[in-house]
């Protein structure tokens, strides 16, 4: 097989169709450019990682490329397509039960973390390389549904709304404990995905233990970017507020 072939299948349908029904729930809304741009660069991002020889290299050639692919599904698409929805949509989506405990902050951060430490599991992760046409679409599915629920009281306040000071915490929380995943990676002496080790064929130069290694490193990389960024921004929010809330308030009277 072509390491660089491009790869039709029925995700890319299924972001298709996302982005048309967005595209007609916000055309009525006074929505800001920058949340249409962010969902749609979600999209694109999900269709780069679907389609294009990014998804032909990870899921035949290298462990790199298809963590990449998860980083994707599980943390930067749903960032950005939560970002993306304007509030009035979002207050929408929250009101159903389901939505409103799939989102309460002391479910979603375990839940993604729980989703993302099992599917990396070893034998959980050649099975579902093994099965390209089932389990694996399970895999990416949850991956993005546990990062939306994950994003989602970050960059939304229905229906949980957190101060700036709560949001910069549960994003430190999320980065300290999924950070392992990647140092691990990085790490271990052995390579521990047998399905890359028996791969017939090798691209870029890379032997299994170089790919796995190469892969921790950059995973660790993206989450302390990505995840910095997004707590330095609640942070600074947090402290402009604090000197605002001591400018207001009137200095204490001597007795």
């Amino acid at each position: 097989m072509d390491p660089y072939a491009w790869s039709w299948n029925a995700e890319a349908l299924v972001i298709l169709g996302a982005t048309v029904a967005y595209l007609a729930a916000v055309r009525h809304e006074a929505v800001g450019a920058w949340r249409v741009a962010s969902f749609l660069g979600a999209m694109g991002l999900l269709l780069a990682v679907s389609v294009t020889p990014v998804h032909t290299l990870g899921m035949h050639y290298l462990l790199t490329v298809h963590l990449l692919q998860n980083v994707v599904l599980a943390e930067w698409a749903p960032l950005l397509v939560v970002v993306g929805i304007p509030p009035v949509l979002a207050a929408s989506i929250a009101r159903p039960g389901v939505v409103r405990a799939l989102t309460h902050p002391w479910v979603a951060l375990p839940l993604w973390l729980a989703n993302y430490m099992v599917w990396h599991l070893p034998w959980i992760y050649d099975a579902a390389l093994e099965s390209p046409s089932g389990l694996l679409h399970l895999e990416h599915v949850m991956y993005f549904v546990t990062g939306l629920a994950m994003w989602w009281c970050v960059f939304q306040d229905e229906p949980h709304r957190l101060g700036p000071g709560p949001r910069a915490a549960y994003v430190f929380a999320g980065f300290v404990l999924a950070s392992p995943i990647g140092l691990v990676l990085a790490l271990v002496p052995e390579p521990i995905y047998d399905f890359y080790v028996e791969a017939h064929h090798r691209v870029w130069g890379l032997d299994p233990l170089e790919d796995q290694q190469l892969a921790g490193m950059l995973m660790a990389l993206e989450q302390a970017v990505v995840f910095f960024a997004v707590f330095a921004y609640w942070f600074f929010r947090f402290l402009a507020e604090e000197e605002r809330s001591e400018d207001v308030d009137p200095p204490p009277v001597a007795a």
